[in-house]
């Protein structure tokens, strides 16, 4: 009998254990840097001619691995043969996949320090933020092998005189899965085995700037006892592959995680039917956010600014649920931003891999680099810069802290998704105008609200429309069973990963009844 499921702890890298234990696989890790990741279509390793290289954001002269490429027909291929694997995949009981999730759940805790330095080495990702993902795709696995074992069977109906009745989820088919690259290990992990698990084939596609964690990922499967072809691993372009095995005929769903932009395209296409498609695709879509922290005249304005600087920009501010908005109430407005601010001018930022322990790392890429300075250069405009322009490593992409007040609600920095360390501060008259502000973008995804009034407590329970609602504490940090995760409106189909439902999105009911 398997022990109930409870979140994996993290550690204090302040304590000389794990911090020793950090070094040591810093130190494992830089001697494996620029191997050679190859496809895996069918069961079979597949090296291609066009290859890409993975680099160290915060370097970007250090390659991380050298990646074979897919293209439109491997793309296809590898559809056709999830396809092929899927019937004798399909009918392994539940009990034996939900196993295999449990032994590399096993891998990942055994290998958690280097897992977590690829993250510091592909992504620039602070030492807690690595580990904290990992510890995610070990939730995520646990969590998800002990769901489907509860929902491998027979489920319960009313009984009838004369017959048999009973109702089993039964898996959909071929499953294109479509990771972002913040959360290279848990999202893709997580994502990736509640297909598996439920018993469908996978065709994965590894964001272009995170495909060293995945292949690991893919290794780690592999060790586990998941048959090879089951699980296609195809990095390459979202534009060409990417589209081809969502266009695909075959493909029965998508589950994607990423921006506003990608999402609806996908969706899109996928409502369209193809050719020799017997189904409608069903998507799993998990997008954007513009989330924000309300902070009324009541609360701990200390608590508050603590959690606005580590939920606007822990790592980087590029996550989905991080805090982009600070909305204060006019009496507190002044000591909250100041707070704020001084929070902020203490972070360190620096190569994550290089230096000891520091909170921010560089952002993901050049391109992420000049999409956020552009912003800031728009939030000039808009407002008060009251932070920014610090000094940061002459090589790697990075952006320091930012901070903008006197923010109109409707500005581009108060509507847009930076995904950046960027904070818009919008004052608000009363507790009214701050949940119209809370509620006024097309986004839904996370929000926080610090207040010791309760009755302004349970309103935002209610009012507040977000798909995650944290009361006094960060809008970040969400913990599988604990939050189960996903946003309304234009943040995505609210899927709730980590939760109870999730596996369901996965597979379809039949009903059966036999008459004696």
């Amino acid at each position: 009998m398997l022990s109930p499921y409870s979140p994996e702890p993290y550690v204090d890298f302040n304590q000389k254990p794990p911090r020793e234990q950090m070094l040591a696989a810093l130190e494992t890790v830089a001697g494996q840097l620029g191997e050679s990741y190859p496809l895996w279509i069918g069961g079979e390793k597949v090296t291609t001619g066009e290859t890409f290289e993975s680099v160290s954001p915060a370097a970007p002269g250090r390659v991380v691995g050298v990646v074979s490429k897919a293209n439109t027909d491997l793309a296809n291929r590898a559809v056709r043969s999830a396809a092929d694997a899927f019937p004798e995949w399909s009918r392994v009981d539940p009990e034996a996949r939900a196993r295999i999730l449990i032994k590399a759940a096993a891998i990942m805790r055994r290998e958690l320090y280097e897992l977590a330095t690829w993250q510091c080495f592909e992504e620039s990702k602070s030492w807690i933020e690595a580990y904290a993902d990992v510890c995610e795709a070990i939730d995520f696995l646990d969590f998800y092998g002990r769901e489907m074992m509860r929902l491998g069977g027979s489920l319960p109906v009313t009984p009838f005189p004369g017959e048999e009745n009973e109702v089993r989820y039964v898996p959909l088919g071929v499953g294109v899965v479509i990771p972002p690259w913040n959360f290279p290990l848990a999202i893709c992990a997580g994502m990736t085995t509640a297909a598996l698990v439920t018993g469908n084939t996978v065709c994965l596609k590894p964001a272009s700037t995170s495909p060293v964690v995945s292949a690991r990922f893919v290794d780690i499967m592999h060790r586990a006892g998941l048959p090879p072809e089951v699980l296609n691993f195809v990095p390459g372009p979202g534009g060409s592959v990417g589209d081809a095995m969502v266009c695909h005929p075959k493909t029965r769903f998508i589950s994607f995680t990423g921006s506003r932009e990608v999402g609806i395209g996908i969706f899109e296409k996928a409502a369209r039917v193809q050719q020799g498609q017997i189904w409608l695709k069903r998507t799993v879509l998990e997008m954007g956010g513009k989330n924000c922290i309300v902070v009324d005249e009541t609360a701990d304005i200390a608590a508050a600014a603590e959690g606005v600087v580590q939920a606007a920009f822990g790592f980087q501010g590029q996550k989905c649920s991080a805090c982009s908005r600070l909305i204060a109430h006019k009496d507190i407005h002044d000591e909250l931003l100041d707070r704020v601010v001084a929070g902020a001018r203490e972070l360190t930022l620096g190569d994550t891999v290089a230096l000891d322990n520091v909170f921010m790392g560089a952002v993901i890429d050049q391109a992420a680099q000049k999409k956020i300075n552009d912003y800031i250069q728009i939030g000039q405009k808009e407002g008060r810069e009251v932070l920014g322009g610090g000094k940061t490593p002459e090589e790697g992409f990075f952006v320091p802290p930012t901070i903008f007040s006197n923010i109109s609600p409707n500005a581009r920095i108060a509507q847009e998704e930076i995904f950046g360390p960027v904070l818009a501060v919008i004052k608000a008259k009363d507790f009214d105008e701050a949940l119209r502000i809370a509620n006024g973008t097309e986004y839904g995804l996370t929000g926080a609200l610090f207040s010791n009034d309760r009755m302004r407590l349970e309103r935002a329970r209610f009012e507040f429309h977000v798909g995650n609602l944290y009361l006094n504490r960060k809008c970040t940090g969400a913990l599988v069973d604990v939050q189960p995760f996903g946003g309304f409106n234009m943040s995505g189909t609210d899927s709730k990963a980590g939760g109870r439902d999730y596996l369901q999105l996965f597979m379809q009911a039949k009903s059966i009844c036999e008459r004696w």
